[in-house]
């Protein structure tokens, strides 16, 4: 092991974090690679899904989640990540340079590391709970710290993003090749290393009161209680950012794990939503009609409280790290 630097199980351990984050169906759309005394991330374009996210946005923010989470668990484990990003301006896919300084980890570093393995994304109704004001604050400081903002959506504004849903989904749906993607990335079956199994999607109605979700392969998962389908008091957060551009989405992706890991630790059920952004007219509405055009959205979350009987749901599926992790072993 070279001194001042973690070894290599070290490494290891806070990889596996990084690859419990969120991506668009789990694609899990990243990849990394170990030099001798940093760690690199790049965007796997291989798993890009062009049907259902043809800006490569949603690629991107998985990809800011996943160093997110990275940051993270480097930090519970005693190591500060220094962070470079988009180090290589001839190589796109090489979205951040990681190198590492000692630091002793703090109490809030060790809770979010630990809210990793216990977030979900919950895509039930949640209880007819309103989330405190408190919260939602706490949630939108974590998005800003990351240099991003957070907006809850309500009134009209609320009615013109679930509007935006509503016709990015019909758009989305009247597209074979968009339904073919769905069909390959949801109701995945046992053993699968990626995609988004029918455990994990809910059987039935995804209309919950005003929201209406996208619409995946048949699910198993049954509501803790049908009634809460009209009753649903979940807060929608829209992330955004000054631009659109490369560098932005994935800072928005570090702020998505941020907001969900601060989320998880508070006791919230979270769901990201990233299908009205998906569609470029309905992209652009959200811009206009639910930012007032001043910032890019980049990513809305869906946070509020589970059914108190609700069923604790199960992991979804990783890729081995030897699937994802290259490069040359520290001696």
């Amino acid at each position: 092991m070279d001194r001042g630097q973690p070894d290599e199980n070290t490494v290891r351990a806070a990889l596996a974090l990084a690859c419990r984050a969120p991506s668009v169906h789990n694609s899990q759309p990243w990849r990394w690679e170990l030099g001798a005394h940093s760690l690199h991330l790049y965007a796997d374009l291989a798993r890009n899904l062009p049907a259902i996210d043809p800006l490569g946005a949603d690629l991107v923010v998985s990809c800011g989640a996943a160093l997110h989470h990275l940051r993270v668990g480097l930090a519970a484990l005693g190591w500060k990540a220094v962070v470079h990003r988009l180090p290589n301006p001839a190589m796109p896919d090489h979205l951040a340079a990681v190198e590492f300084e000692e630091r002793e980890p703090r109490e809030p570093h060790i809770a979010l590391a630990a809210a990793i393995p216990r977030r979900r994304t919950d895509r039930r109704a949640f209880s007819s709970w309103s989330v405190p004001d408190g919260i939602i604050d706490q949630l939108v400081r974590a998005a800003r710290a990351e240099g991003v903002e957070a907006h809850e959506v309500v009134g009209t504004a609320r009615s013109e993003l679930l509007a935006a849903i509503v016709t990015a989904a019909e758009a989305q749906e009247s597209d074979p090749a968009y339904r073919a993607e769905i069909r390959e990335w949801s109701g995945v079956y046992p053993g699968a290393s990626a995609g988004v199994p029918a455990a994990n999607i809910p059987a039935g109605s995804r209309q919950y009161g005003d929201l209406r979700l996208r619409e995946f392969a048949p699910g198993e998962l049954l509501q803790a209680d049908n009634r809460l389908l009209g009753q649903d008091a979940g807060s929608l957060l829209v992330l955004s950012t000054s631009s659109d551009d490369v560098l932005s989405r994935l800072r928005a992706g570090e702020a998505t794990s941020a907001v969900l890991l601060e989320a998880t630790s508070a006791g919230l059920a979270t769901c990201p939503l990233s299908q009205p952004l998906e569609v470029v007219e309905t992209r652009e509405l959200v811009r206009d009609q639910v930012l007032g055009g001043s910032t890019c959205p980049q990513l809305v979350i869906r946070v509020g409280w589970a059914a108190f009987n609700a069923d604790p749901l199960p992991a979804t599926p990783r890729r081995p790290l030897v699937d994802v992790l290259t490069g040359q072993e520290r001696q």
